[in-house]
């Protein structure tokens, strides 16, 4: 036993011994970390998937989430790997999930961030307008959210005679529903109908376009609006939303009336309260 003690003893005092110790220890430790970083970056993760293609809006439930294994050098980006803040949640409005793609934060949103993607790109000052239209009138649903579209007028004059003409010109069109209220180009999976078109032009504009549109309940005018594909927008710059024809914007004035802005007088404590059939008289 006492010679077993020498014999390491003498070793480890020996120069080339613990220098032939040191570099194995260095090898050990570089073989240990190498291998535990190599199993780290190969090791899958479990990471929730989509079963089903989830359309825009479209809530997403236990039984659209399947899971997966993914080596962690795959998950790129803000990849959701908790389904617990994937279900009960939405698809952003502007977002189609693919059947098997992962969950990226960006594409989920709760109920209350669902805003309605028609009125987020209304330009300051401008007033939204929604024109009903039918399948034939957007040329076969061919009227896309983002294309530009030029509004013409029709209707009779004094004589009885059909005038047509561009009204106004350069309008961008924020989105096209259907009967529902549906945004008709967000859901691949249903056949939906073009039934308005929504767009916004400055108070000017919408009070005028306002006028025509009602005037088509005048049996003697029969006004229609009709929305034609601005062509010039897909190979030319767009200019503003302009008036194009003065003729008939003046034929719309003149059989239209004109509401002027009351100033509403100042109240005082002599100005007695203005009551109504359901006010209760005070004591």
């Amino acid at each position: 036993m006492k010679n077993l003690i020498f014999n390491v003893k003498k070793f480890l005092t020996n120069k080339n011994s613990v220098t032939i110790i040191g570099v194995f220890l260095g090898i050990l430790v570089l073989y240990v970390g190498y291998n535990y970083r190599v199993q780290q970056a190969i090791k899958p993760e479990r990471i929730p998937y989509a079963l089903t293609t989830i359309q825009p809006r479209q809530k997403i439930t236990e039984d659209m989430v399947g899971y997966t294994n993914v080596p962690p050098a795959m998950i790129m980006g803000s990849v959701m790997q908790n389904a617990n803040l994937i279900v009960g949640k939405y698809a952003n409005y502007n977002t189609i999930i693919p059947e098997g793609s992962l969950f990226y934060s960006d594409t989920i949103i709760g109920a209350s961030e669902l805003p309605d993607s028609a009125f987020i790109d209304i330009p300051e000052g401008n007033v939204p307008f929604s024109l009903p239209v039918t399948v034939e009138t957007t040329y076969g649903n061919s009227i896309f959210p983002g294309n530009y579209i030029n509004i013409y007028f029709k209707a009779l004059d004094e004589e009885g005679k059909v005038i047509v003409g561009k009204l106004v010109e350069n309008i961008k069109v924020l989105a096209v529903k259907d009967t529902d209220g549906k945004h008709v180009f967000e859901n691949t999976d249903e056949d939906r109908k073009s039934r308005f078109i929504i767009f916004a032009v400055p108070e000017e504009l919408h009070l005028m376009l306002r006028k025509a549109f009602y005037l088509g309940q005048d049996q003697d005018i029969m006004a229609a609006i009709i929305p034609v594909p601005n062509t010039e927008s897909y190979t030319t710059d767009v200019g503003a939303v302009t008036i194009t024809n003065q003729y008939l914007k003046a034929f719309i004035e003149i059989n239209t009336g004109f509401v002027p802005e009351d100033e509403l007088p100042e109240l005082n404590e002599t100005t007695p309260p203005i009551l109504d059939e359901t006010t209760p008289p005070t004591e």
